[in-house]
């Protein structure tokens, strides 16, 4: 198992401690060369207090554009999965495993390409930094790119879900699928019950969290 490295130096031999920081530093990020396609960085959002961070994959087109996670159509899903769990999304803190939109163009569109190994790898670096400021009590990987950043290895979504697991530094994880994936379920049905899932799994982390507050 590949360690968290927790506040190591970077390339210039300085050290981020502070969400403002981190985010100005994102967007300077060339540790892969992600940043010559992208618009910006995008770094995560959300409280420095916030119990429970949620890591997806990689900026959408629209968090490209926007410099903000989770603002296109995953991103609205999101928040009402988020919101028919109980959890408000301004008390959480909401971040990607890659830092820069990875993509293909297709005429005039931009079409996502999922990051490799090395994106995943070169990016870590920014997502335990957001871990170490934040300290979240939990955390939810959404995807299986965010699930391999997180734990440092290629993690089964089907055989991890459902379960609390914990993180290099203890903290408690779970793993569910990017929300992304439900927008692409074409049949009616299906895609409700994978939504009334993906719900349940965000639930399981909110209740983990009202039983370590009471």
């Amino acid at each position: 198992m590949v360690p968290h490295r927790l506040f190591d130096d970077d390339a210039d031999g300085q050290r981020v401690t502070s969400l403002s920081a981190l985010a100005s530093a994102v967007d300077a990020c060339r540790r892969c060369p992600l940043y010559k396609h992208a618009t910006q960085g995008v770094p995560g959002e959300g409280s420095r207090q916030a119990d429970l961070m949620l890591v997806g994959e990689q900026p959408g087109d629209k968090e490209d554009l926007a410099g903000k996670p989770f603002v296109g159509p995953a991103g609205i899903l999101l928040d009402r999965a988020l919101a028919e769990a109980g959890v408000d999304r301004r008390q959480a803190f909401v971040t990607n495993a890659v830092k820069h939109f990875k993509h293909e163009m297709r005429g005039k569109r931009r079409l996502h390409k999922r990051p490799n190994a090395y994106e995943i790898e070169r990016c870590r670096w920014w997502l335990e930094r957001e871990l170490a400021i934040v300290k979240p009590e939990v955390v939810m990987a959404l995807g299986a790119t965010a699930a391999r950043s997180l734990f440092g290895r290629p993690m089964a979504i089907g055989k991890h879900r459902g379960h609390e697991l914990r993180l290099d530094n203890g903290t408690r994880a779970f793993i569910t699928i990017h929300p992304s994936a439900l927008l692409r379920i074409e049949e009616r049905a299906e895609k409700e019950r994978a939504y009334r899932a993906f719900v349940a799994d965000l639930r399981s982390a909110a209740a983990l969290l009202r039983r370590r507050a009471a």
